[in-house]
């Protein structure tokens, strides 16, 4: 099909509008929110490639190649996902027999066969070994021990990168059974506990009461954590099925009392938009999707259920651009491209079902809604030609540096964004992208000004190609493939 200038201009005027191991003190405040994750956090996650089963040789060997390979782009965050608590995380379809390691006060801890520089003293309680000896035989198999994973965070630092950790929201349902005290405080598990509320889709732990001792208890976690080094944590089950704002409040009042500036981020989406001034108060990151996958389309109408798509991650993107800025970054999630292997969180084993020509559609929408950039990848199998995707220094610019991003036009499969950046970029300060999220090839001839820009001559650098065409005047005969994108540099 062919689109005319004319009439994208009339689109655009009714689209939407661009808006331009020592605990630290707990009396310290950390600086504020803002001076956090200045810009979106850009990093590597195991679990699209290994689920629950991460180790520490796995995980030295994928954070090796990103200190290598692509730190100097600005990949800077490593982050272990969910289950580095658990002996035998195959079990997790069946959850009375997973096995939690947790220490004397009821904190998770890493477990030193899957993470053997953790261990750092003695097993305080072997393995199926009651707390108390009458305890019930269905009691929840816990080991009580005293790992750490500061040692795994000092090598990361060492690498000149960051450390984050996933966990659930909520206290172990393996420490409320056995009411195991909460450090620092006159409080016990059972006192923080909420029983009448569970995560729907976890089965660890038990909601926290807004409370004295609810506080106490992720007071006791996140000091924990910063005593850790960690650098980025990532709450799940608390921004959308059920969104917990009184929970978010305690975790951000507890790293606040830990001094260390750590990027809180805020899992499931899709976050409601009407929760974004609140969410925005509390973390630097929350997701505005259901988890992304590596799935073009499911035939849905803006990708609510899981797993999230990519063409239903437009409409959710479009939604949320106005709210990012230095501090705040609504989050399209992981990136899951290259190898997704050998255990990914979803599906089986495979290289990403997403074409060339989509992940570049993929890259470019999550840089144009300036999201966080977090690798899904399994680094060790990186390829060149997913290598030279994630090391186009223009692209990283724009998700890093632009500004007044917003989607400016979509009409039908046709979708249109622009951004800003700074006046003293080398190949211009106006981005615009054409996206066709359809399954025909497209012609466009349009003006610039049907994409709310200056009506001028503009120099144009295509980011993918690298190439500088010839000054132009508008968009002219314009080809788009199914499923394709431009993202060009604009300079007058």
């Amino acid at each position: 099909m062919k689109i005319s200038w004319a009439s994208l201009l009339l689109i655009s005027i009714f689209a939407s509008p661009l808006a331009r191991t020592q605990t630290p003190s707990t009396t310290a405040q950390t600086a504020p929110a803002a001076k956090v994750a200045l810009t979106p956090p850009m990093g590597w996650n195991s679990w699209d490639a290994f689920g629950l089963t991460i180790t520490e040789e796995q995980f030295r060997a994928n954070v090796t190649v990103e200190a290598n390979q692509l730190k100097s782009f600005g990949w800077n965050y490593a982050v272990i996902d969910e289950g580095w608590f658990f002996f035998n995380p195959e079990d997790r379809p069946r959850p009375n027999t997973l096995h939690y390691a947790i220490d004397e006060d009821g904190r998770y801890v890493p477990v030193s066969a899957r993470f053997p520089s953790t261990h750092i003293s003695p097993i305080l309680q072997p393995a199926n070994t009651p707390a108390v000896p009458d305890e019930p035989a269905t009691k929840l198999i816990a080991t009580i021990q005293s790992t750490s994973f500061k040692p795994l965070a000092d090598w990361v630092h060492s690498q000149g990168l960051k450390f984050g950790i996933h966990i659930v929201r909520g206290i172990p349902r393996a420490s409320v059974e056995r009411n195991l005290p909460i450090a620092d405080s006159a409080f016990h598990a059972t006192d923080a506990a909420d029983t009448t509320d569970a995560c729907p889709w976890d089965p660890t732990n038990w909601g926290v009461k807004n409370n004295a001792a609810g506080q106490a208890w992720y007071d006791s976690l996140l000091s924990q954590y910063a005593g850790w080094g960690v650098d980025l944590i990532k709450v799940d089950c608390i921004s959308s099925h059920p969104y917990k704002p009184d929970e978010i409040r305690m975790i951000r009042k507890a790293i606040d009392k830990t001094g260390r500036p750590m990027v809180l981020s805020l899992s499931p989406g899709p976050t409601g938009i009407e929760n974004a001034a609140e969410v925005g108060q509390l973390a630097q990151m929350w997701r505005i999707s259901d988890d992304f996958w590596d799935i073009w389309s499911k035939g849905d109408d803006g990708g609510s259920a899981f797993p999230q798509s990519v063409v239903g991650q437009f409409i959710k993107a479009a939604a949320w651009a106005q709210y990012a800025k230095p501090g705040n970054w609504p989050d399209a999630d992981m990136l899951p491209i290259g190898e997704l292997r050998p255990v990914p969180g979803d599906g089986q084993p495979r290289t990403t079902r997403l074409t060339p020509t989509e992940q570049r559609t993929m890259l470019s929408l999550w840089a144009m809604a300036r999201s966080p950039l977090i690798l899904g990848a399994n680094l060790t199998l990186l390829d060149e030609a997913t290598l030279k995707l994630l090391t186009n220094p223009d692209l990283i610019r724009i998700d890093q540096t632009a500004t007044r991003s917003g989607q400016v036009m979509h009409n039908g499969d046709i979708i249109a964004w622009t951004a800003d950046l700074p006046v003293d970029s080398p190949d211009g300060s106006i981005v615009l992208a054409l996206f066709n999220s359809g399954e025909s090839q497209v012609v466009l001839d349009s003006s610039f000004e049907a994409y709310n820009l200056d009506a001028a001559t503009y120099r144009v650098k295509d980011v993918w190609t690298g190439k500088t065409l010839t000054k132009v005047k508008s968009v002219q005969s314009l080809t788009l493939e199914p499923h394709a994108c431009v993202l060009w540099l604009l300079k007058k």
